[in-house]
């Protein structure tokens, strides 16, 4: 699968999301559940819905009590994210159980699903600059300024996507090799939040 095809299922989640525009809109992932896809439509999902709740609690008028409501709906979904980041980079290390790593192989800066997660990213970006570079009710200054970022956006998309690509032959052809670590998020855990446990 090309990240071309990831960017595509990107955009469709993204579409899908702004039908109705809602962060209480209920995820319909088009995708079977054991595919690959499913996973990178629900990925993109949680990252959708996350952007428009950073933009939501950032109202100076917010009721605090909806803030802190807010705060603790984007922790849950932080913990998703890295969730499904982690489901991601399992389907890769089955892939590529079997490459035994050439001498002198090295490991990348990052799995090839925290990469993929900031292709994700980029494809939200895209979608809120291109707006915002047509934006019928802004000044002509506002709109070219932003076209300028959205075509260095879509430069860093295909850099990346051609990145990733490369990661992954490497991996392939066993010149890189995986190594994940699962996550150590401590603020979660009550047993390692000393506001938590000292609470008790």
């Amino acid at each position: 699968m090309s990240t071309e095809l990831y960017n595509k299922i990107f955009d469709q989640c993204i579409a899908d999301y702004h039908v109705h525009n809602s962060v209480h809109q209920p995820i319909s992932n088009p995708h079977e559940k054991s595919a690959f896809e499913h996973l990178l439509y629900l990925k993109n999902w949680i990252d959708t819905v996350q952007w428009h709740l950073e933009d939501i609690i950032r109202d100076p008028l917010i009721d605090p009590v909806k803030a802190l409501e807010i705060k603790r709906w984007i922790d849950r979904s932080n913990q998703e994210r890295t969730d499904v980041v982690e489901y991601i980079d399992s389907y890769f290390l089955e892939q590529y159980k079997n490459i035994a790593p050439v001498a002198g192989a090295t490991i990348n800066t990052e799995s090839p699903a925290w990469a993929i997660d900031r292709l994700s990213i980029l494809a939200l970006k895209i979608y809120h600059m291109r707006e915002e570079a047509t934006r019928p009710d802004a000044t002509p200054e506002h709109r070219e300024a932003c076209q300028r970022k959205l075509d260095i956006l879509l430069e860093q998309r295909q850099d990346l996507g051609s990145a990733i690509t490369q990661l992954l032959e490497d991996i392939a052809a066993g010149r890189k090799y995986m190594k994940v670590y699962k996550q150590m998020k401590m603020y979660n855990d009550p047993s390692l939040n000393p506001v938590l446990y000292k609470g008790k």
